[in-house]
C-alpha cells in the first residue's frame, strides 16, 4: 500500500511517499480502506519538529483521522464491522495511508448521507470545540472570542458558540474575506490577529478559545472579563510562554480570571463517541458545516503541508488515496 512518512523533520520536503506493508489488525483493532484522510494542525506541528521532545522519530507516518470502509477486524472484534463505513482516530500518527489501523474504541459509524471528506473535516475538530466550550462552562449570553478561527477547530467553535446562545462571537483572522466567511457561520465581530480592528467588538470576553498559542497567549489573557476563562486547545504558533499564568496575578488578581488547557485525551471514550456521532448526524442534516479548503491526492501530502505553513488554509485540507 501507499504511505506517507516523515523522513526528516522540518519543512515539508522531508515528507516522502512510498510503499509499505499492508497492515493486519491486532486485538481490538480494525483495518480501514481509507477514502479520506484529514490533514490537521497537529500533523504540521509534529512534522516541523517542534514537539521533538515527545519522542517522534524519522519514519513516522503522520495523520490522526481517516474515514473509509472496514476491511478486516481483529480476532476478538465482531465480524459485522467488515463492510461498514466509519470514521476513525489512528493516534498521533498512522493516517496518511491507503489502509489504516485503529482501535475499535476509536471508531464511529458514519451516517449514510455524510461523505468521508466531511467526516474527516469534522471528526476531530468539532469534538475539540464542543468539549473545550464545555470545559470553560460557556453559558448563554456570555461573550466568546475564538483566536485563530480560520481552521477547522475554530470554525466549529464559532458555530457551536453561536448555537449555544453567546451574546457575541468574535474571531481573529488574517483577512476581511475570511472574516466574512466566518460571519456566515455565526461570527458577530471580526478582529485582526492581534485582537483589534473592530471598535464595536467587546472590550473583554467571558470565554476565549485559543487555537494559536505561542507568545501571544498572555496578551489575550488580558482580554478576559472578570471571571473570564481562556482555554488553550492548540499551539500552531508554538507552546505559550511558561510564565503565561503570571498575567493572572498582580493587578489582575481581583478579576478572578482563569487559564486552562484542553485535550480530548481527558474525555472518556464513550462520551467522546456519543458527541462525535451526534455531530456527524448534525452535519448530515446540514446543522453543522464541514468547511473543506481543498481535496488533494495522497501523493501531494507535502503540498498540503506547504499550504498549512503558508497560512492560506480556511477549514481543512483532505487527502484521498
Amino acid at each position: 500500500m501507499r504511505a506517507v512518512t516523515i523522513e526528516r523533520f522540518g519543512d515539508p520536503s522531508g515528507m516522502t511517499v512510498g510503499d509499505a506493508p499492508a497492515p493486519d489488525p491486532g486485538p481490538g483493532q480494525v483495518v480501514i480502506r481509507t477514502e479520506a484522510i484529514g490533514v490537521g494542525g497537529v500533523d504540521a506541528v509534529i512534522r516541523r519538529g517542534t514537539l521533538g521532545g515527545w519522542g517522534f522519530e524519522p519514519g513516522l507516518v503522520p495523520g490522526s483521522e481517516v474515514a473509509g470502509t472496514v476491511t478486516a477486524v481483529g480476532a476478538d472484534v465482531d465480524g459485522s464491522w467488515v463492510g461498514r463505513r466509519v470514521w476513525a482516530f489512528t493516534g498521533v500518527g498512522g493516517g496518511y495511508v491507503e489502509q489504516a489501523v485503529a482501535r475499535l474504541d476509536d471508531v464511529v459509524p458514519l451516517p449514510e448521507d455524510l461523505s468521508a471528506v466531511d467526516a474527516v473535516t469534522l471528526g476531530s475538530s468539532a469534538p475539540v470545540a464542543h468539549f473545550a466550550l464545555a470545559h470553560v462552562h460557556l453559558a448563554p449570553g456570555e461573550s466568546v472570542l475564538v483566536r485563530g478561527a480560520a481552521g477547522s477547530i475554530g470554525i466549529a467553535a464559532v458555530e457551536l458558540a453561536a448555537r449555544a446562545g453567546a451574546s457575541a462571537v468574535a474571531v481573529t483572522t488574517s483577512s476581511a474575506e475570511r472574516g466574512e466567511r466566518l460571519r456566515e457561520l455565526g461570527a458577530t465581530h471580526v478582529l485582526d490577529r492581534s485582537g483589534g480592528g473592530d471598535p464595536d467588538a467587546p472590550a473583554a470576553y467571558d470565554v476565549i478559545v485559543d487555537i494559536v498559542g505561542g507568545p501571544g497567549t498572555p496578551d489575550f489573557i488580558d482580554r478576559l472579563a472578570p471571571n473570564g476563562r481562556l482555554v488553550v486547545v492548540g499551539a500552531i504558533a508554538g507552546m505559550p510562554p511558561a510564565d503565561s499564568g503570571a498575567r493572572l496575578l498582580g493587578r489582575a488578581f481581583q478579576q478572578s480570571r482563569s487559564l486552562a488547557t484542553f485535550s480530548l485525551d481527558t474525555v472518556p471514550r464513550p462520551a467522546l463517541a456519543a458527541v462525535r456521532a451526534a455531530q456527524f448526524a448534525d452535519a448530515a442534516r446540514g446543522d453543522l458545516h464541514a468547511v473543506v479548503h481543498d481535496v488533494l491526492p495522497l501523493d501531494r501530502a507535502a503540498d498540503a503541508h506547504r499550504e498549512m505553513d503558508a497560512g492560506t488554509v480556511f477549514g481543512r485540507i483532505v487527502l484521498v488515496p
